[in-house]
Formats: structure tokens, sequence, C-alpha cells
């Protein structure tokens, strides 16, 4: 009797374990497919502010508030694209140069102190907007103004300036056109340069800048509906001019409240700023987006949380060539046996050098009887003019 109890315990034990091992590892898998659910490798923003001159002072804070924010939450300077037509740290008009603040009582400088320009004054154009999406840049482009993404990147697009309805200006001379937008993100979809799209504009009817779009994967965020302008937030009477845009404003103050591991969701994004403190009313499109921005962490878009994928596969690596079919002095470009001559850095401006080979050179000089030949020769021609 004693034997069979002790076999049922054990048999009960070895149950119990079995269900321990088989929910603990559901567990796991559930959270490897949580990790990767958001199916993105990195992280990349391109910030533009569109607009010149002093008085669009607040358009330079946004953008660089935006900057800021996303700096702070991990996405580096290598994975940024900052397009600002002016500058307004150096403007002569600035009480405060080197500093551009995006609050009256100057909480933050959100110019700081490395911000890294890409494209800045003249060079932010339609044109070069649209290349450093699609990625038709000449070859001698800098790496540094390049959006190099793939087809598992999360692409962060925000502008602000002066628009309309369908269109956003680019310094008083052009626009873009919101199909001419809408194409730029279907050139990326096609050529695998984006794997999802957070569009945000702060501008004036700024939801008619997504209308036209057709491409999977993005999710549109305009801060005005069509007819409504998009208004200022409050003036810093120490330069005289309007400092930050009313949504971002707002924005900035919910994106100081997330952290690299927040669990914010897009959904709090779409909430920042109500009506009530908007006074315009922000618009939202999530059609084309296939997840659910209830589950959507901000972090997927504004900040840097790197993935790693495993995988079981083996691979096998080659050895090189010519490795296996050398050895020794038999090896091409094999210097055993040889002296090599020292090497030195040789000197960008040898005065020495040009000395010495001046000194060395072997100087002409006339024959002594010539020089005397000569002087005679002088000597009866002055004399016999003077008879």
């Amino acid at each position: 009797m004693a034997a069979h109890s002790g076999r049922n315990w054990a048999g009960l034990m070895f149950l119990c374990l079995l269900f321990v091992s088989v929910a603990a590892s559901s567990n796991v898998e559930d959270q490897v497919g949580g990790f990767f659910k958001s199916g993105h490798t990195n992280n990349w923003a391109v910030l533009v502010c569109t607009s010149r001159f002093w008085f669009n002072y607040r358009h330079i804070a946004n953008t660089l508030s935006v900057y800021r924010s996303v700096k702070r939450l991990g996405i580096p300077d290598s994975q940024i694209i900052l397009m600002l037509a002016d500058d307004m740290a150096c403007n002569p008009r600035n009480p405060r140069p080197a500093t551009v603040f995006n609050n009256a009582n100057q909480h933050i400088n959100v110019y700081g102190d490395n911000v890294e320009v890409d494209y800045r004054g003249y060079e932010v154009t339609v044109e070069n907007f649209i290349r450093v999406l699609t990625g038709r840049l000449p070859p001698s482009t800098p790496r540094s103004k390049r959006l190099l993404t793939d087809d598992r990147s999360n692409v962060l697009v925000y502008m602000t300036g002066h628009g309309g309805e369908g269109f956003l200006k680019f310094q008083d001379a052009e626009e873009i056109s919101n199909v001419e937008l809408a194409d730029a993100f279907q050139q990326m979809w096609q050529k695998n340069r984006y794997h999802e799209i957070l569009f945000m504009i702060d501008t004036c009817q700024a939801v008619s800048m997504y209308h036209k779009f057709y491409s999977p994967n993005v999710i549109g965020i305009g801060s005005a509906q069509v007819g409504e302008d998009s208004l200022s937030h409050h003036v810093d009477p120490s330069i005289g001019v309007y400092i930050i845009d009313r949504y971002t404003y707002y924005l900035l103050e919910f994106l100081e409240t997330v952290t690299p591991d927040s669990k914010k969701t897009l959904a709090d994004l779409f909430r920042v700023c109500p009506k009530r403190v908007c006074v315009s009313t922000p618009g939202v499109r999530t059609d084309l987006f296939t997840r659910d921005p209830n589950t959507v962490l901000i972090t997927d878009f504004f900040g840097s949380v790197r993935n790693v994928e495993i995988t079981t596969e083996t691979i096998t690596l080659k050895r090189n060539d010519t490795a296996q079919s050398c050895s020794g002095s038999s090896c091409p470009g094999s210097r055993r046996g040889k002296r090599m001559k020292k090497l030195a850095y040789a000197n960008q401006f040898p005065v020495e050098a040009a000395y010495e080979e001046e000194v060395t050179k072997p100087q002409w000089h006339f024959p002594m009887y010539f020089v005397a030949a000569l002087s005679v020769f002088f000597i009866t021609v002055v004399s016999a003019f003077r008879i």
C-alpha cells in the first residue's frame, strides 16, 4: 500500500512539474511574440521646418522641440534628418544668442549644445525633401544627409510651417501638395524604405495634407481641420513674437512624460491637444494603418528600441581561397626575407630640404680671365669717349 501511494505522489509531482514547464514555456513565447510584434528593428525621424524670417520663430521652436524629444528617447543624430529653413539661434534679433526657447519662462533651450542640422537655409526645398524620402540623391551626398531606411524601419515625419488646403509652403517661394507627398510615400513603400510611417503636421488646415495618402502602414495626425487655422500658443515679450504653436506645445508637454520604457500608446498621443486647449480641431487618419493604435507604443516611433532576432539556422562561413592555397613566402604580397623601408609622414612644408637642395646645387661663375678682359674693354671705351 505504501509503495502504491508513493507511486501516486510521484506521478502527481511529475504532472505538476510538466504543467509548470509548459506554462513557463508559453509565457516565454508570449513575451518573445510581444517583443517582436511591432515588426521593426530601427527608428528614423525626418523633422522639417519650412518657414523663414524672424516672425516665424515659432516654427523653428516647433521642430526643435520634437528633435529634442526624439533624441532624449533614444534616436541618435545619425538617424535624424533635421531640416531648418532659418537659423533663429544666430539671428541678430535674438537677445539670447545660440538659444531657442519654446516657453516664455525659458524652461527648455530646445536648440541645445549639440544640435546637428542636416539641411539649413535655402537647402530646405521641396525637391530636397522628396529626394531625402525617396533616396534619389546625388552620389556625392554625404551619409549624414541620407535617409538610410529599409523595410524594417519605422519613420516619424514631422512638418510645420504655413499651409492651406492641400499644400504646405516652403520658404514663401514654393509649395508641396498633398498629392506629391502621397506619391513620395508610395515610392518609399515600393522601394522597401519603411515598415510604418507616423506623419505629423502642425499647420493651418493640416489634415488636408494626408487626405491623398494611399500607401499601407501610414498613420496621419494633423493639428487643424480643413477650414481651420492652427494657432500660436503665447508670446515672449523679450523677443516680441510668438514662440510655439499650440498643438506642438501640448505635444511636447506630453512627450516630456514619456520614458524609453513607457507603455503609453498612440491612442494617448491622439488626445494630447483637445479642442478646448488647441482651439483648432486636431485630426487623425488610421485606415491605412494595420495595427490597433491602442496597442502601438509611443516609443515605436519616438524612441529607438533595437529588437534582436535570433535564428536557429547554421551559417557556414567559407574560408578565403587565397588563404587555403598559399603559405609562407608563396602567398602573393609576401615580404618575408625583404627588409621594408621605414615609413614616415612627409613634411607638409619642406623648407629645410629646399634650403639644402639650394646649397648643394652646383654654382656656375664667369671665368676670371673673362671678367678681367671685360673690365679692360669697359675702361678703354670710357677713355675713348673722354678723348
